[in-house]
């Protein structure tokens, strides 16, 4: 009598946990609400950062310069290894 007890209420337990692991896939619309605004947050997020980098000139141009600088004191030195 105690084993059907027992069996019958591992079952209801496993039958409950599968009805609220499904039901917890679905979204609700506050929750498809926060996922708009992280999404949001995140963009404003890079638009400020690539803004942060246009005024300190640290943007895709700056870096370029940078490298075309190093490439040509490379070049120079290569020319003329006496003088540095």
């Amino acid at each position: 009598m105690q084993t059907k007890s027992i069996l019958a209420l591992l079952v209801s337990t496993v039958f409950f946990l599968m009805f609220a692991i499904s039901a917890c896939d679905s979204q609700g619309p506050a929750e498809k609400a926060g996922e708009k605004i992280d999404q949001a947050v995140e963009s404003a997020k890079e638009s400020v950062e690539d803004a942060g980098d246009t005024l300190t000139g640290e943007g895709t141009a700056e870096k370029i310069g940078e490298n075309i600088d190093e490439a040509a004191e490379k070049a120079k030195d290569a020319v003329d290894p006496d003088k540095e």
